[in-house]
This record gives C-alpha cells, sequence and structure tokens, in this order.
C-alpha cells in the first residue's frame, strides 16, 4: 500500500492549478489533525497493465503534492491513499472494500483496466461512493451507473474512429485480433457492431488468451484471409507482441491498435514494429504539434514538462486519465463545498467544459463520461515517435 498525506509543503501554486479553478487556501493556514480529503485509489502498478498503472500512480502523486503545497482545497489537505492491484480484479475488490470501510475515504479515483473496475463497482455502488475510473471500454459507464464515472475515451469511441480512418483510406476487410481482459472483450463486441454501420466486413476473428507470448498462430489465419487492415484489440505487453508478430509474418497491410497502446512503452516494446503502426488517441500524446489554438495545448504542455520533469520518464494518456479523474473530483469537491458523498455526486454531474489533458468534458446526470469524439485524434508512429495525422 502507498498511503500519502503531504501536509506543510512550500508554496507553489503552478499555472496549471490556477487553470482549474480550484479555490486553494494558504500555507499558512493550519490543518487540523485528521483534518483531510481522502482520496483512495487501487492502480495497476505492478502486472500485465504496469505501464498504464505507474504514470497513472506517478501523476496522482504528484498533483496531491501540488494541491497540499498550494494550500489544499477548501481548508483541508488531501489524503491519497492509494494500493497497488498488480493488474488482479480479486485485489480490486479487496482494495475497494478497504478503501471504503476501514479508509473511509470521500471518493475513489483509480481503476486502471477495465477488469478491475468493473469487479470493484458492486462495492461503490452498495456503499454510495463516487467513483471515478481510469479504464477504457464503454460498459463501465453505459448503462449509467449512479456513483460511477470515467475519463478515458470508450473502446467504442475508438473502434468507431478506426474504422472511420480504414474507410477515409479505402479499406474495407478487416482481420481482427483480440486479448481476453476485459477491454479487449469489449473493444471486440464494438468491432463486431459497428463494422456492417461504417461499411467494414471482419473477415478473420481471432482471439488469444492471457499470458500468450506469441500470436503468429492468429495472425497467420488473418494474412490468409484476405484482409486488407489490421486491428489489435488490447492493452498492456501483448500490443507489443502482436507488432512484432505482425512484422515477423511479413504483413505489410495497414495496422491499427487502439488507445490502450498509447504509450512510449508500446513502441519501444516492439523494437521497431511499431513502426506505421496507427491508433486514436487523446491530445496529449502529440501536445508539442498541436496549433496554439488548441484549448488543450496549454494545459497538455504545463502537465507535460511537470510529469516528464519529476518522473524522467515521456508521458501517455495513461497518466493524463489520473489527471483528469482527480481534478474532476477536487473541483467537484470544491464546489460543493463539503466532502458529502451525494452533494460531491451532484456537482460531478455539473462538470462542464472542463480542460483536461485528454479532453474537454462536460457530464450529466445521463453521460457518466462526458468526452465527445472531438477529444479524439488519429496518430501514426513514425520514426519512433508519435504524429499527428491531419
Amino acid at each position: 500500500m502507498i498511503r500519502t498525506s503531504i501536509k506543510g509543503l512550500a508554496a507553489t501554486i503552478c499555472v496549471a492549478a490556477l487553470a482549474l479553478g480550484i479555490s486553494l487556501t494558504t500555507p499558512s493556514q493550519q490543518v487540523e489533525a485528521g483534518d483531510t480529503i481522502k482520496v483512495g485509489s487501487f492502480l495497476a502498478v505492478t502486472g500485465g497493465a504496469a505501464f498504464l498503472g505507474d504514470p497513472e500512480k506517478k501523476t496522482l502523486e504528484m498533483y496531491v503534492e501540488q494541491i497540499n503545497a498550494a494550500g489544499g482545497v477548501n481548508g483541508k489537505q488531501i489524503e491519497l491513499i492509494l494500493y497497488d492491484s498488480a493488474t488482479n480484479p480479486k485485489n480490486a475488490v479487496t482494495f475497494a472494500k478497504r478503501l471504503i470501510q476501514q479508509d473511509e475515504v470521500d471518493i475513489i479515483v483509480g481503476g486502471t483496466t477495465t477488469g478491475e473496475t468493473m469487479a470493484a463497482i458492486k462495492e461503490v455502488e452498495g456503499a454510495g461512493v463516487p467513483f471515478i475510473s481510469l479504464a477504457g471500454a464503454g460498459v463501465i459507464i453505459n448503462p449509467v451507473k449512479k456513483w460511477v464515472f470515467k475519463t478515458p475515451h470508450t473502446d467504442g469511441m475508438a473502434v468507431q474512429k478506426i474504422f472511420l480512418d480504414m474507410t477515409a483510406r479505402g479499406l474495407s476487410k478487416v482481420g481482427l485480433l483480440s486479448g481476453s481482459g476485459g477491454f479487449d472483450k469489449s473493444c471486440r463486441g464494438n468491432a463486431q457492431a459497428l463494422a456492417d454501420k461504417i461499411g467494414v466486413t471482419i473477415v478473420a476473428d481471432e482471439t488469444h488468451g492471457k499470458g500468450d507470448t506469441d500470436m503468429t498462430v492468429q495472425i497467420t489465419k488473418i494474412k490468409t484471409a484476405g484482409a486488407d487492415a489490421f486491428l489489435y484489440c488490447g492493452f498492456g505487453a501483448p500490443t507489443s507482441i502482436a507488432a512484432k508478430n505482425f512484422k515477423q509474418l511479413g504483413m505489410t497491410i495497414p495496422h491499427y491498435q487502439t488507445h490502450g497502446s498509447a504509450s512510449m512503452r508500446f513502441v519501444n516494446g516492439a523494437d521497431g514494429a511499431a513502426e506505421g503502426v496507427r491508433l486514436p488517441a487523446a491530445a496529449l500524446l502529440v501536445v508539442d504539434q498541436l496549433p496554439a489554438s488548441h484549448p488543450q495545448k496549454q494545459i497538455g504542455s504545463d502537465y507535460k514538462a511537470m510529469y516528464e520533469s519529476k518522473t524522467g520518464d515521456s508521458i501517455s494518456t495513461f497518466g493524463g486519465h489520473a489527471y483528469d479523474g482527480l481534478m474532476i473530483a477536487v473541483q467537484a469537491i470544491e464546489r460543493a463545498g463539503s466532502t458529502d458523498k451525494a452533494a460531491v455526486l451532484d456537482e460531478i454531474e455539473k462538470t462542464a467544459n472542463f480542460i483536461g489533458v485528454d479532453g474537454i468534458y462536460s457530464m450529466s446526470a445521463s453521460d457518466h463520461l462526458g468526452l465527445n469524439m472531438d477529444s479524439f485524434v488519429m496518430v501514426e508512429v513514425s520514426n519512433g515517435g508519435w504524429k499527428l495525422l491531419k
């Protein structure tokens, strides 16, 4: 467990904090012992989804420290209580219960993967604790669940963006390969549901098991099926394996992946095989290539500078999910004037035109994501980095 209660830090209010519209108190105000806002989290800091969970953890810790250094929220410091779920849904349930019953947190911002998030939903819904998930599948918020929100674009949005890019290039026959995780299965289901509507045909529909380190059998079947485009639905280490096997088999058709691969760890893990791969991602991934007039340019640039300076690592959209989740939570608590859970829930649903690093959010009682397709951009791996496609 990582338990963080940061108090009495030097007052440094950065531009990003001011841009959030948070009412921050001065560091000279004394905070009573135990007078904190408890933000709980369970993240896949280790295990198969570590390249998602690690930047999420670092982001939460960074910005809790920054907010507390500036005086906190509503006169209180934030206490971050964070557990490593190790990419295990059973651990997610255990830690969700602990956060609610023992730690008595005010809100939960976490849930790296769809499997972990879905496993924990029963606990948060039963206890009535606001929960902002950092996982991708649309099933998390569709249908709407009273206490559950999320910040990443959905897998359905990703598939739609990909299929539209394919058809714009004259591609129509898709070879689909999916993993066995919750996000993977949901992505596959959306691909199956959207194909006919957008004008593509899935000519091969292959899957691989958890922990598989070779997918050449499945990709060979796709190769012989006459596909003119390849789509991989998954996240974590398998994304790089799929790319390497694709190249090893001499595949030359356009290769697509989802926002589950929106990290340099995917690119580096593929050892050059990711070159040319296209995927939809939050604009944060290519913030340096955005025009100065882009509404997310400043906040994304500030996040990138802070994250890379503090961690020595390159940004990913996964850390961005955590940033947006934390800030939506903090703003809702600030507007509510308390940590009353029903009041905070109401204020999260009132989130309007919040400019985050992953998108511009406008939530409601019937929309617990609040993002549209405009917050998604298509990118391509080019010369070992990310290139924004016009």
